[in-house]
């Protein structure tokens, strides 16, 4: 199989094409392992292969699995292959190997997936690009200058460049969605439980974090959530298997009322400025999505922007407290000597300060947004808005600069946490770490579904994603509209972007 014959296929018509003996899986393996070989050099997606274990995986698979010998790639993130190193972006886990596999990794064995490596992510996810210390910086395949964004950066990268058809991805404050519109990609975080994380992991930021995919098709990331939701033993949340997801598509959602907003509850309160690019893409999306027979009219989420900032970035802050200490627990390395970036170890140190009273009540703003929305959805089926205040920064451009890593270093100083979350410490990291990007945590505190479209390019050629929000557990809905404006504007013509090595 020949390279530009696999980059033209999406992950089911690769499927489909071994299905009718047209192409073996071993040509399609082949042919997934050269694009990666040649690409990745330059492209700096894939921190790390499993070429032959994949190999031996793919032989051994069952041929009637939905995906059987498609390629994939999983994220250097929560994604447990049993025994294999998974480093979460950061040195201090560079040798750590996990004891099982994860309940994901086992369901995309099961749908025939071949994986053939890990994608990069920033130092334990933490940021909206995906630049840590310890790895390569995946760089943006529409411009090389530019960031893929984050957490999910690598994935992004590997399937906008056609290393892969689609890459997993996963999704706390919007790491699916924000590397999916700066990358041109289509981004679906599903609902609150609705994937799991077991048997490692219960829920992750008090299930803010959900796993699903980058995908060049909905399709895909229909067929992929028919293949991997529903809990699993002992799971936090009685969320069953379903299907139906892939059958959503078949034919178009009804009329439904669509609340058109620019985000400024969101992005105000942090003194986001609306890039006019974003602001085109999301009023030629609302007039898409008139002329396809749904009713927008001007309806911002009835959220305070900057509450709900403060309490994302208080439960981030206690989790990434526990995670250190967890790190140190599972590689026996004290938390003042763990290999972490700078900025990692500054944060964490505020939260070790965080009073449990303000962990708790900022745990009860999510609840009062998440019943906002619930209500706000009596009214309107779905929330259109934008994905990012800008498109892709450069790269480096939103990396904490030395001298801000220096005043943070002084947190070391014993007393000076406290005093600093009391002095308001926590406003200026929600407006240093949201200000370009506060419109995607709102679906995160409340559980809801939300995606990314990719309907724009900017006149410099990146591209610009809309963000679509839908009432909880209403993927279907959510989908089924994704794949008609699909259809209506055929966005799949854009993708994927040449990559050659260097």
């Amino acid at each position: 199989m020949e390279s530009e014959e696999y980059r033209r296929y999406d992950a089911l018509g690769l499927a489909e094409l071994i299905r009718r003996g047209e192409v073996s899986r071993e040509e399609v393996f082949d042919a997934a392992r050269r694009a990666i070989e040649g690409g990745n050099p330059s492209l700096q997606a894939v921190v790390r292969t499993r070429f032959e274990r994949a190999r031996r995986e793919v032989e051994a698979g069952d041929p009637r699995a939905p995906f059987a010998g498609v390629p994939t790639l999983t994220k250097d993130l929560l994604m447990a292959i049993e025994g294999e190193p998974l480093a979460f972006g950061s040195a201090a886990l560079a040798e750590w190997r996990p004891p099982v596999d994860s309940t994901l990794v086992a369901r995309l064995r099961q749908a025939g997936f071949a994986i053939l490596g890990q994608t990069a992510t920033p130092e334990l996810g933490l940021m909206g690009i995906t630049e840590p210390r310890a790895f390569p910086h995946p760089v943006n395949p529409w411009r090389p200058s530019h960031s893929p964004g984050g957490s999910s950066g690598g994935a992004a990268a590997a399937v906008a460049a056609g290393l892969v058809p689609l890459a997993m991805a996963g999704d706390g404050g919007g790491s699916i969605r924000i590397p999916a519109s700066y990358c041109g990609l289509f981004g679906l975080k599903p609902s609150r439980g609705r994937v799991p994380l077991g048997p490692l992991h219960a829920e992750v930021w008090q299930g803010a974090v959900v796993e699903h995919a980058v995908t060049r098709s909905v399709r895909d990331s229909a067929a992929l959530l028919d293949a991997t939701n529903g809990m699993d033993e002992g799971a936090p949340y009685p969320v069953r298997r379903e299907t139906g997801y892939l059958a959503a598509l078949e034919r178009p959602p009804e009329p439904l009322r669509v609340a058109l907003s620019l985000g400024e509850p969101l992005g105000k309160p942090l003194g986001s400025v609306l890039d006019a690019e974003v602001r085109q893409a999301v009023e030629a999306a609302a007039a898409t999505l008139e002329d396809l027979g749904h009713h927008v009219e001007w309806a911002d989420p009835p959220v305070d922007g900057e509450r709900l900032a403060a309490a994302y970035l208080t439960l981030y802050l206690g989790h990434l407290s526990a995670d250190l200490a967890w790190i140190a627990r599972e590689t026996g390395v004290p938390v003042t000597r763990l290999e972490i970036e700078p900025s990692t170890r500054a944060i964490a140190r505020l939260g070790r300060r965080l009073p449990v009273r303000d962990y708790e009540l900022a745990k009860r703003d999510w609840n009062s947004a998440a019943r906002a929305m619930g209500a706000f959805h009596r009214r309107y089926d779905v929330l259109l808005m934008p994905v990012t205040a800008a498109p892709a920064p450069r790269l480096g451009e939103l990396y904490p600069p030395p001298a801000h890593q220096r005043l943070m270093s002084l947190l070391a100083i014993p007393g000076l946490p406290a005093l600093a979350l009391k002095a308001g410490m926590l406003g200026h990291l929600a407006r240093d770490a949201l200000a370009r990007t506060p419109f995607t945590q709102l679906a995160n505190l409340t559980g809801q579904p939300a995606m990314s479209l990719p309907l724009h390019m900017t006149a410099q050629g990146l591209p610009v994603g809309v963000q679509v929000l839908g009432a909880m557990g209403d993927e279907r809905r959510l989908l089924a509209l994704a794949a008609q404006v699909e259809a209506e504007v055929g966005w799949g013509r854009h993708l994927p972007r040449p990559w050659q090595d260097g």
